[in-house]
Order: C-alpha cells, then sequence, then structure tokens
C-alpha cells in the first residue's frame, strides 16, 4: 500500500477566506469539499510555481476548517440549496436553474513538501510562502473565489523540519495552539471496518455500504430499565430510548474513485477533457471521515493526505494515516 511521503517540512497558508466553494462533494454526499479537490489543487499549484523555479516540491496537504456557511434556505427540518438564476439564453428567453450547492468558509492549508529549500535561510522561507499566497490568491479552491485578507494570522509560513525530533515536536505544538478554533479533517477506515464486523454477528450478509449508512446516521436504541431485569415486570416495563454514542464527529466522505471499465487509450472516448491521457470511467469511493480539534493531533502526519493508485485495481484514491499513527 502507498504510504506517506517522506516531506522536510510545511507549507501553512492560514486563515483563507474562500466564497462559493462547492459543497457537494459527491453524488451522495454534501457539506464541505472533497479531498480530492485539496489535492488537485495541490497540483494545479505546483503547476503554476514551475516558473517561479521554487525549490520545493508537494507531497500532501491536510486542511483545518475555522468556520463554514453553507448556502441553504433557513427554518424547518428539511433544507435546500439556494439557487441562483442564470443568464437569459440566446433567444432572450429565461435559462434554466441549474442545482448547485455552494458554501463560504474560512480554512487553513497545510502542505507537506519536500526539496532543496532546506538549505535556505529564514529570509528566503519567507519569500518562498509569500510566492505561494500569491499564486494561490489567484486561484480557485474548490471552485471557489480566493478573497483577501489583511489579518495577521493569515500570514503563509514555511516550517523546516530539523534533525531535533523534540524541536519539530515543539514546534508543531506551537503551530496547531495556532489553528483553534477549528477542525481537522482525518480518515477513519477503522472505524468503518469495526462497524462493519459488529453488524456482520448479527447479520453475516450485511455489506460496507450497510456500514457507512449506520455510522453515518443517529441510532437510537430501546433499553429496558435494570429494575425490569426480571420476568413478571418485563412485559410491563417502560421502555426508554437512547442515542447510541458516538467515537466523535464523523462524517461520510468520498476519499477518491474506482474503475466502472477497462483502461482506454487516449483519444478514444469522444468529449474527453484531455485528448492525451488514457480515459477510463470512474465511480466515487466512500468512507468515514472524522473532524478533530488539532490540539489532539501528536504530529503533522496525522493531518496530511496524499494520493494513492493502483490501477490494476481500479483505485484511485486519497489516504490518510491518522488512525495507524494513532495505534502506533
Amino acid at each position: 500500500m502507498t504510504t506517506l511521503p517522506n516531506s522536510d517540512g510545511l507549507l501553512i497558508l492560514p486563515r483563507l477566506r474562500v466564497q462559493n466553494a462547492n459543497a457537494i462533494s459527491s453524488p451522495l454526499t454534501h457539506g464541505f469539499p472533497s479531498m480530492t479537490a485539496f489535492l488537485g489543487l495541490m497540483w494545479a499549484l505546483a503547476r503554476k510555481l514551475e516558473a517561479h523555479d521554487l525549490p520545493l516540491a508537494f507531497d500532501s496537504v491536510g486542511v483545518i476548517c475555522h468556520d463554514f456557511d453553507e448556502q441553504v434556505t433557513e427554518g424547518g427540518y428539511v433544507k435546500a440549496f439556494r439557487l441562483t438564476r442564470n443568464p437569459v439564453d440566446k433567444d432572450g428567453g429565461s435559462a434554466a436553474i441549474v442545482e448547485e450547492g455552494r458554501m463560504h468558509m474560512e480554512i487553513t492549508l497545510i502542505f507537506g513538501i519536500s526539496g532543496g529549500f532546506v538549505e535556505l535561510d529564514e529570509h528566503a522561507h519567507d519569500a518562498i510562502a509569500q510566492t505561494v499566497a500569491r499564486e494561490l490568491a489567484g486561484m480557485r479552491i474548490a471552485g471557489g473565489s480566493v478573497l483577501p485578507s489583511h489579518d495577521w494570522r493569515s500570514r503563509p509560513a514555511l516550517l523546516r523540519f530539523g534533525d531535533d525530533a523534540e524541536d519539530v515536536r515543539r514546534r508543531f505544538r506551537h503551530l496547531r495552539r495556532r489553528w483553534l478554533p477549528g477542525f481537522a479533517l482525518v480518515c477513519r477506515d477503522d472505524l468503518l471496518h469495526a462497524r462493519l464486523d459488529q453488524l456482520r454477528e448479527a447479520a453475516p450478509e450485511t455489506t460496507a455500504l450497510d456500514a457507512l449508512l449506520d455510522l453515518s446516521r443517529f441510532n437510537w436504541h430501546p433499553v429496558r430499565p435494570e429494575s425490569a431485569s426480571d420476568d413478571s415486570s418485563a412485559s410491563t416495563a417502560k421502555v426508554e430510548w437512547k442515542p447510541e454514542s458516538r467515537p466523535g464527529w464523523i462524517v461520510p466522505i468520498p476519499v477518491g474513485f474506482g474503475a466502472l471499465s477497462e483502461l482506454l487509450p487516449a483519444g478514444e472516448v469522444q468529449s474527453a477533457r484531455d485528448r492525451d491521457t488514457p480515459f477510463r470511467f470512474v465511480e466515487s469511493l466512500y468512507s468515514i471521515g472524522q473532524w478533530i480539534s488539532p490540539h489532539r493531533l501528536d504530529n503533522a502526519e496525522q493531518l496530511l493526505w496524499y494520493a494513492s493508485t493502483d490501477p490494476a485495481a481500479g483505485l484511485y484514491r486519497c489516504r490518510n494515516d491518522f488512525a495507524c499513527l494513532q495505534s502506533a
């Protein structure tokens, strides 16, 4: 299995205000952009920076959400997206309303980086961070526009990992305090596997999708009082409904794509976006994520997401090693 690349440092772009980002992360989920959007941003940013010839390469990305405002109707149990009417069509008539989910958010992006920047001084590190921030300001984050900010907390920074492990831990503890209040998104495949095993004890035919849906909702179970344990009062005892305890703020998330077809030669599929790259049809892959406060992170590796590809198995997914690093 692909493992997290060994990064030489972190590039931190704090307190980015993003307007009208895509809130629909997959055909089944909404509320925050998919991690595939942030990995795509990382690769697009790397291509933008090629003109500057900076001595660094992007390995991974993490995201911390400080604030969000999904553009939905207020009031009532059922909510709907606030939609915009498009300009008139070529005949002067009203164009169709295209349903889209939008949200405003304030996030911090953390990139795991490697390269020759480790040999430069702090002034060069500041210049690199400012260059990256300027390029990002003109890009889209999950389809949303980056708004200008003059807040002192939004100053970008480049952190180089040294050979002193204790110094690295001390600097990371200082960083995670600056990321409060906020929540970091990590992957919890382990919770999904554990729930699947639990459900299969009672129903062996349970699928991974059943386990995902079970974890994605609030479950209430009937509980009889302890005083009604004897048979005489069991039939008349009042049953209480109690919510199931949850292991944290867990949510269903898309984590990549699975192949639906064989890999087709470049240019064979009509209307493909890129005529020079092999093509295959895919569908979304889902898992369980958890929003966790940054002060509960022990190191940067728990936060970072990276790409993992297995063309033979048809898997193209985002991975995060929080679960295995937590148990290590």
